[in-house]
């Protein structure tokens, strides 16, 4: 079996990963394909990279090609991350939705990876009907729908539970001890903060409407591996998967500027920054 691929096979790698799943590799990314995909060939018994690309591109067999996706697909993720979004939703969303008498607000994760951030986002729902004493009316039926192109995160994401060192990573000892359930070794997310959730696969450059309208839309850290004519067809597919005036959540480092006019960026001192949908 070849450690090494070729100008060739990583031009057709980078042709398959933008067809198939809108991921963007730029010049000189050789070695993150051999990195994440070595160990797919030798459990595969696969010879080459070549034999790999013939595989995938016949679809034949199925699974080798929804491997390939699964290891290129970047899965870092954390409770908490960025706390900025979670106080938004707190101090400013929260609110603006309950104060127009809605008794259920829809969520999409879109890139829930392994669970963490639509269970922070449910825990975050929780901590405000307990602040805003309401917990039997105002939002405490919120749906939070959580997607992901990988089968293999969404399976882990299903069963809720998590390794010690993986709560560690932007957890508090206080919310561990209040949302988590000590169990065989690891850590179950208690009940009131699982059943809000429900997870489906969802490839981003497919239609959305199967999932229905949203309130509020998470696409954090996402569209930095798409190219702009992809990052600009997500953004404007997402404006119509929202209910007037809803909301955008994008990564510290990403914006709408320069690929969609559907959104009013609106900043929120001393919590940071969201996108409302335009009237």
């Amino acid at each position: 079996m070849t450690d090494k691929i070729s100008r060739s096979e990583y031009e057709r790698f980078k042709h398959f990963l933008e067809q198939a799943c809108g991921i963007t590799l730029g010049e000189g990314k050789q070695y993150l394909i051999v990195s994440r995909l070595t160990r797919l060939l030798r459990e595969e018994k696969i010879a080459s990279f070549t034999e790999l690309l013939t595989a995938i591109e016949r679809h034949n067999p199925r699974h080798i090609r929804d491997a390939v996706v699964d290891a290129m697909t970047t899965n870092e993720t954390s409770w908490f991350r960025d706390s900025s979004p979670f106080e938004i939703l707190e101090n400013v969303v929260f609110p603006e939705i309950d104060k127009k008498g809605k008794h259920q607000c829809r969520i999409w994760s879109s890139a829930c990876s392994s669970g963490q951030e639509p269970y922070t986002i449910s825990i975050t729902l929780s901590e405000y009907l307990k602040s805003s004493q309401t917990p039997n009316g105002g939002l405490a039926n919120s749906q939070i729908v959580a997607t992901d192109i990988s089968a293999s995160m969404l399976a882990e994401a299903k069963q809720a539970e998590y390794e010690e060192a993986i709560l560690g990573r932007g957890l508090s000892q206080q919310r561990k001890q209040q949302f988590f359930q000590h169990t065989g070794g690891r850590w179950k997310v208690v009940e009131e903060i699982k059943r809000r959730v429900r997870f489906s696969e969802q490839n981003l450059l497919l239609p959305y409407a199967p999932l229905g309208k949203f309130d509020i839309i998470f696409c954090r850290n996402v569209l930095i591996y798409f190219a702009v004519d992809r990052k600009t067809d997500i953004l404007n597919r997402m404006a119509q998967a929202l209910n007037p005036g809803g909301y955008l959540f994008l990564g510290a480092s990403e914006t709408i500027t320069g690929y969609s006019d559907a959104f009013d960026m609106v900043r929120s001192p001393p919590y940071g920054v969201f996108y409302r949908l335009r009237s």
